[in-house]
């Protein structure tokens, strides 16, 4: 397209749109510009098309993500080039039911009756992986287990019993396409008995009473890359369920979940650790060693820190498992007092009470200062017992 207009705004949804409906508002798009129902008019296949390309971002939760965050460039080369309306039947098809936009209005793929059979891609299964905070950092190999639908071994997944011959199917009378009414509309569509074949199974398996697919157990070790975080999913390509027509198979997503750590907090690539220090140690100064996911790290406290203060250890947090970027360690220390003095240690800070109040301190003179003018905003003259103002008067 020569322009370039906003996604959501093409697909007429909010940007806080789930994805049933950005569904739904492609349908509609879709049933709105189709050829078959503007033969003439010649924008309607760009309009179609235009929705077909948001919709393809905004359906897909990688791709919406970097749409979001860095417009059209972060999507440029990842979308489909149809080549025609045809193309787009085949890959989106399935949002109108087992029959797809040809069959929803009587042209289009054609599936039996000697035409181009549609296939789909298998079913996505799931798998949930929790990681300690190192794994997730460093990245790691996990072993995963999880179920999923394959070819049944006895019929190699045709469904019927050996020896047996497929019929034609009774529904449909072998075309693979059916005609429903209602009034005056007429839609054909993609025969629900033997799901566009025109054939039916004659004897089914005794296996996999005339399904095709038997479960499955799968084992496997992944590679989980470096930086990933709480919500993530690691993709394993076509590791899902077998195509139920010849299509690729799915694919299975391992979901992440990271636990929490006793030590550090996570905000996106940079680690939090908070760090307790003596009242000494703020005072004069020190050298104190601090965790880090490699190791110990020396850090140098000045004299005079105060609690609260935040130290940035440069390069010790989380690798971005997207752009390589490493984030850094935030050291927030805080004056720990202790809850238990030995005799001397009573003395001595009761000697440093004592030293404290005959030289105040800058900052409590400052604010002793603002506390008397607070409870006595107009002292009155030592002399003669009246306020400055009287006096002027």
């Amino acid at each position: 397209m020569a322009t370039q207009t906003c996604y959501y705004e093409v697909l007429k949804v909010e940007r806080t749109a789930t994805k049933q409906q950005v569904d739904r508002a492609y349908r509609k798009l879709a049933i709105k510009y189709h050829p078959d129902s503007n033969r003439d008019d010649d924008s309607a296949t760009a309009k179609f098309k235009e929705a077909t390309e948001a919709y393809e971002v905004l359906s897909d939760a990688n791709k919406r993500a970097r749409y979001d965050q860095y417009g059209h460039a972060g999507v440029e080369g990842a979308t489909q080039q149809y080549g025609d309306v045809e193309d787009i039947f085949e890959a989106f098809g399935d949002l109108f039911g087992g029959g797809g936009f040809g069959d929803f209005f009587g042209g289009g793929s054609r599936r039996g009756g000697g035409g181009r059979r549609r296939v789909r891609r298998g079913a996505d299964v799931r798998c949930d992986v929790t990681l300690s905070l190192e794994e997730a950092a460093r990245g790691c190999h996990k072993d995963i287990v999880f179920r999923r639908r394959v070819s049944c071994d006895t019929c190699d997944g045709t469904g019927a019993a050996a020896g047996s011959e497929p019929v034609t199917c009774t529904m449909c009378g072998g075309q693979g396409q059916v005609i429903q009414s209602a009034g005056i509309l007429r839609v054909q569509t993609t025969c629900p008995t033997c799901k566009g074949a025109g054939k039916q199974i004659g004897e089914p398996c005794g296996k996999c009473r005339g399904t095709g697919t038997q479960n499955e157990k799968a084992e496997m070790n992944v590679e989980i890359p470096a930086g990933v975080d709480d919500g993530m999913r690691v993709r394993l390509q076509g590791e899902g369920e077998p195509s139920p027509d010849g299509g690729p198979n799915g694919d299975c997503y391992c979901f992440i979940s990271v636990k929490e750590h006793n030590l550090f907090k996570r905000e996106g690539q940079h680690l939090i650790l908070q760090m307790p220090i003596s009242y000494a140690q703020a005072a004069l100064g020190a050298e104190i060693n601090v965790p880090t996911l490699d190791g110990p790290h020396e850090l140098t406290v000045p004299a005079g820190t105060p609690t609260g203060h935040v130290f940035t250890v440069r390069g010790q947090g989380i690798v971005d498992p997207r752009s390589g970027r490493t984030g850094d360690l935030l050291v927030q220390v805080f004056i720990e007092v202790p809850k238990k003095l030995n005799d001397k240690q009573q003395k001595l800070l009761r000697e440093l009470a004592d030293l404290d109040h005959d030289s105040v301190l800058p900052e409590r003179t400052s604010f002793l200062d603002k506390l008397r003018h607070f409870f006595d905003p107009e002292p009155e003259d030592a002399n003669t017992g009246s306020t400055d103002t009287e006096k002027d008067s």
